[in-house]
Order: C-alpha cells, then sequence, then structure tokens
C-alpha cells in the first residue's frame, strides 16, 4: 500500500492568498484552448507547452513527440492530457529523471506543473516518498491529479509560473527555466567520466584554462598570417597609387 502524502505547510502567509495583481510586463500570458480561433493559435499552444516542461534549454526538434500534437490538435486530448504525456516521455526521463536525485526531480517538477516553487524541505520530502513509492507515473498522475493543479489550470490551461510578483517585492522571482536541468552532482559525475576535462594552459574557456585543439590553433595561425600578408600588400598598394607609380 502506498505512503499517504505528508502534510506541508505553505511557507508564508502569502501563499495563501488569493492573487489580486495589477498586470504589467512580468505577469505570465495563459495559454488555453478554451479561446483558440485558429491553427494558428494551438501551435502557439503546444510550443508554450513544450517550453514550460522541457524549458528553453530543451527546445529540441528530437524532443517533439508528433503524435501526442496530433491528437491535441484534433481534440482527442486535454492539454492536462499533453502536458501528463510530455511528463511521461522518453525524452523528459532521461534528460530530467535520470541525471537528478529524486528531491531535485521533485522541486523541478513542482515548478514546471504547478507553477510554483516548492513551499520547504518537508514538501520536497513528501513528494519524493510519493516518487519512490509510486515511481515517476505515478508521482507525474498525483501531481496532475491534485487539487492545487485543478483549480489553477484545469484540463484546458498550460501550466505556468503563478505569482512571480509579490507586494512586498519591488521584482518578481526569475523565472524557474533559469534552473538547470541537473545539478552539481550529476555535473561531477560527468567529470569523474572524462567530460569537461581541460588541459592547462593560457587560454581561457567557461573560466577554465583550456587549450583550444591544435587544428583549430593551426587554422587560426593561417588565417592570421594570410590576412596580415593582405593587409601589407594592401597598404603598399595604396602607397605606390599615391606616388603616382601605379594605378589601382
Amino acid at each position: 500500500m502506498a505512503i499517504p502524502l505528508l502534510t506541508y505547510p505553505p511557507s508564508t502567509q502569502n501563499q495563501r492568498v488569493v492573487n489580486y495583481e495589477i498586470p504589467g510586463d512580468e505577469q505570465p500570458r495563459i495559454y488555453t484552448t478554451e479561446n483558440l480561433l485558429s491553427g494558428g493559435e494551438i501551435e502557439v499552444l503546444i510550443w508554450a507547452s513544450y517550453r514550460q516542461i522541457f524549458n528553453e534549454q530543451q527546445l529540441l526538434a528530437c524532443n517533439r513527440d508528433k503524435a501526442l500534437e496530433s491528437q491535441l490538435r484534433n481534440g482527442q486530448i486535454t492539454v492536462r492530457e499533453f502536458v501528463r504525456g510530455l511528463l511521461l516521455s522518453e525524452t523528459f526521463r532521461r534528460r530530467n529523471y535520470e541525471p537528478n536525485s529524486n528531491y531535485r526531480f521533485v522541486q523541478m517538477c513542482i515548478q514546471r506543473v504547478l507553477g510554483r516553487d516548492i513551499y520547504s524541505d518537508r514538501e520536497k520530502l513528501a513528494w519524493s516518498i510519493v516518487l519512490a513509492t509510486k515511481g515517476l507515473e505515478g508521482f507525474i498522475n498525483d501531481l496532475l491529479n491534485s487539487e492545487e493543479y485543478l483549480s489553477n489550470f484545469g484540463d484546458d490551461i498550460v501550466p505556468y509560473q503563478r505569482r512571480r510578483i509579490l507586494p512586498q517585492k519591488d521584482q518578481g522571482e526569475l523565472p524557474f527555466a533559469r534552473m538547470p536541468r541537473y545539478g552539481a552532482d550529476y555535473r561531477s559525475k560527468l567529470e569523474a567520466l572524462g567530460y569537461f576535462a581541460h588541459k592547462p594552459g593560457d587560454y581561457a574557456w567557461g573560466g577554465q584554462p583550456y587549450y583550444p585543439p591544435q587544428k583549430v590553433l593551426l587554422v587560426a595561425k593561417v588565417l592570421t598570417i594570410a590576412g596580415a600578408s593582405l593587409l601589407a600588400l594592401g597598404t603598399v598598394a595604396v602607397a605606390l597609387s599615391a606616388w603616382g607609380l601605379i594605378s589601382l
């Protein structure tokens, strides 16, 4: 029997208050199938769904699911089912679930699915238990079937980052898309396997000492010599033309 979701209170009173904000540049744009009038608008909605679930770092043509898109265009599935399909896709599993710990993956999914950050470490722990006991599909289903998701997005609205601006803050929170798709622990594993390896040298790349490959250095050297030679010839030709020795 699955363990029930642990209780976790909101971390501030602001999270209990219904939004009442003046529209501005930082307000999210809402994409919904309730008022779509043309085929172009459904394409924009599909693009917004990919951007919300995969983030801009993973907006690749190979990540698209043409079958799911077709079902949504034809009205065979709702936006919520489309989002569910993206979250349970092999691409999302490989690029987001496998490189992360359960805690980080839970935080990422709450941001992208419920449109807010985690309330506290207790909430992260509660949903991590759901992920560990019910698996990825059970965890995603519980998120999409939760009262919070249904009351904010229902079946027709693409999830978005809610309430970035609080009354006492001059500036809204940074978009959740700024969060990298994997943490420092996974990067350490990649480095142990030989990724991101740099040779000591004088060239800086990403803040690390690095020598460009020899082929790159050779091409750069040839281009530099060729450019300097052309510049020298051009200077000599202009000088000779000024003295009347040649005509250009």
